[in-house]
């Protein structure tokens, strides 16, 4: 879609209402009221600020099934059969059987070759003339398995088995009647446990299928660790390659981690749990080329408080993960990750003590032992207090603080200035999770991620005592939405962006720009939030200017620029508005690109000229400029 020239006045102004249109009809038809406003930018170097090269990232938590069920493309769900914790009799949930009473029984015990997850399935085949197409078990996986026509699924597991028996391996529909791909297995009868893999090769598309372990002879067979992975993984990684794609999209400069279980709730933790979700998630921000931030338990859940006189073997297992995150292979837990495989160190540059533990009792006094532990073993390490120091000074010594913001649109739109008066020394602000939450949010709305864009035009403004953001919560399997809004809905097999997610995308230029000075006139300037920055590709170098309108009314909006060596140029400027037909407006599976920011050329453009913003809109204009050289005084 091209812009046609027009006669809109000598300095290149162009008709910004005839270039928009959302749901199959031209936006300019319903302005009934337009506003009058100008927005001036300075671009002198010797205003000129650059920002953060960390300003905007990504926060990963386990929540919604985002990890397990989700980017994690594993299929199986309760792998080892420990649902309901190391005890047996277990929770085999999902698992079901097939077969009756007379034909098998199924039970749990702690016969595992795992040493640390020792609860294994125990499967005894009773029937002489089973039915046909046996008796077994079957996992749906995440509310269906998605098998795709053509795609290999590797599937591994351990057996164990007194006699020689054969298991048939199926992916089936999710009634057991339609067989996609299916493969017998010979376990020879031994007293030890066996690996087993096998390759199953689907001749058929079912989104909600089904894996079947099956038996036809009389017999006992031990499972544990059933794993089915999608060959097509991003880099073999194990990740989902179309959410992992999203996420790139985002160009994150860090992603902050793990999540619920370590960062609020669990008091203690096995050392080798914690290096495999440090491993897994180092790996995914490696993936991202983001810098990993990790959230560590600082001794206190929601529930408990571990004294500050017994936070000793506490303190020691976060020494002992970061050495597993960045020692040598030499070094004791750096050999461990270096035989699961990452021989490379992580570059863990920042930590969180905690997270939203400030006012509780402990905190101060467990705090300082893990700051002065990592501090002595780790100087260079960034660290994190959960105290808020935007209004007042921290009375502990930490690299940054955090900082949480959920609320309604009005009140997230009106914190854009909230880092205005912040003290310019101390500790950076990190604001790790922000979101338009309650009724206006809906499940991802327009009015939600307008109000964000406003707060992100304020971090980026104040970028000089903000060192980082990102969004919360990032994913949410929509068969289990805990929390609400999110930035990617997804199931089995599909995905999409809310809003919040594409209003992120057009900070992705962000980080390490140069942030230029802007001025708004206007008696509408309390419904507008803007700002500049100057960005480079591999090429070109762009002036973006971003403004956020959320009122009612449109706006005839005069945008001048000076500080440039020579004037805009217009081949390779565009402008992108992200609006809808109505403010609540929001994505769907049926209808994913509903609210999607839209980009047109701008050949007319210049550093001068006339737009007009639609009402509750978020609009960017990228303009090209000849020469990357700015001047120090025009």
């Amino acid at each position: 879609m091209g812009w046609k020239e027009a006669p809109c006045g000598t300095r290149a102004i162009f008709c910004f209402l005839l270039l928009f249109c959302a749901g199959g009809k031209c936006l300019a038809s319903e302005f009934e009221v337009t506003q009058e406003a100008s927005l001036s930018v300075d671009a002198s170097p010797i205003l000129a600020r650059k920002i953060p090269d960390t300003l905007f990232g990504m926060f990963f938590e386990e929540i919604n099934h985002a990890g397990a069920g989700g980017i994690w493309a594993e299929l199986v769900s309760n792998r080892g059969f420990e649902a309901g914790g190391p005890h047996t009799p277990s929770n085999i949930d999902p698992w079901s059987i097939i077969g009756d009473d007379s034909s098998i029984f199924v039970g749990t015990d702690r016969t595992s070759c795992f040493s640390r997850n020792m609860v294994a399935l125990r499967m005894e085949i009773l029937c002489d003339s089973c039915p046909v197409g046996g008796v077994g078990i079957y996992n749906p996986g995440f509310w269906g398995m998605n098998i795709e026509d053509g795609k290999t699924y590797n599937l591994v597991m351990h057996v164990k088995s007194p006699k020689t028996t054969e298991l048939t391996v199926s992916l089936t529909s999710s009634d057991g009647l339609h067989i996609i791909a299916s493969a017998v297995i010979r376990v020879s009868g031994t007293s030890n446990w066996i690996k087993l893999d096998q390759t199953l090769v689907a001749r058929g598309t079912d989104r909600t299928s089904r894996l079947q372990i099956t038996a036809n002879k009389k017999g006992v067979v031990w499972l544990d660790q059933v794993s089915l992975m999608p060959s097509d993984t991003y880099k073999g990684h194990g990740f989902r390659t179309e959410l992992i794609s999203m996420l790139l999209d985002l160009k994150p400069r860090f992603l902050r981690f793990p999540g619920t279980y370590f960062k609020c709730f669990t008091p203690s933790i096995y050392i080798i749990t914690l290096n495999h979700t440090l491993l897994l998630k180092s790996k995914l921000s490696e993936d991202l080329g983001a810098a990993p931030v990790w959230v560590f338990n600082n001794g206190i859940s929601h529930h408990d408080e571990v004294d500050t006189a017994a936070i000793a073997p506490f303190v020691k297992d976060i020494l002992d993960g970061l050495e597993f995150a960045r020692g040598s292979t030499e070094s004791t837990w750096g050999s461990v990750r270096a035989a699961m495989g990452h021989p490379e160190p992580f570059p863990v540059k920042h930590v969180a003590i905690g997270n939203e533990d400030c006012g509780k009792k402990n905190y101060r006094g467990n705090y300082l032992k893990f700051y002065n532990a990592i501090r002595e073993a780790y100087p260079d390490i960034q660290m994190i207090s959960n105290c808020d120091g935007s209004s007042t000074p921290l009375d502990h010594p930490a690299d940054l603080y955090d900082f949480h913001v959920y609320t309604d649109s009005k009140a997230l739109f009106s914190m854009r200035n909230t880092f205005d008066k912040t003290s310019r020394n101390g500790p950076k602000a990190f604001v790790s999770e922000y979101a338009v939450t309650g009724n206006d949010a809906g499940r991802g709305s327009l009015l939600a991620s307008l109000a964000e864009a406003a707060f992100l035009i304020g971090l980026e403004k104040n970028s000089d005592v903000v060192q980082m953001a990102s969004y919360a919560p990032l994913f949410v399997n929509d068969n289990d939405q805990t929390w609400n809004p999110d930035a990617i809905v997804f199931n089995s097999w599909q995905q999409y962006g809310t809003p919040s997610y594409w209003m992120q995308k057009l900070f992705r230029e962000s980080s390490g720009a140069m942030i230029h000075a802007v001025t708004v006139n206007s008696s509408y300037s309390g419904s507008l939030a803007a700002s500049a920055i100057t960005w480079h590709d591999n090429e070109n170098s762009f002036l973006k200017v971003k403004i956020v309108n959320f009122g009612l009314d449109a706006v005839s909006l005069t945008i001048s620029t000076t500080g440039i060596e020579s004037s805009v140029n217009a081949l390779g400027s565009t402008a992108t508005v992200l609006t809808s037909g109505e403010v609540m407006d929001e994505n769907s599976f049926p209808n994913p690109n509903k609210v999607v920011p839209v980009t047109v050329e701008l050949r007319n453009a210049a550093d001068v000229m006339q737009v007009t913003l639609p009402p509750h809109s978020f609009s960017a204009f990228d303009l090209a400029l000849a020469q990357s050289t700015l001047v120090a005084d025009m």
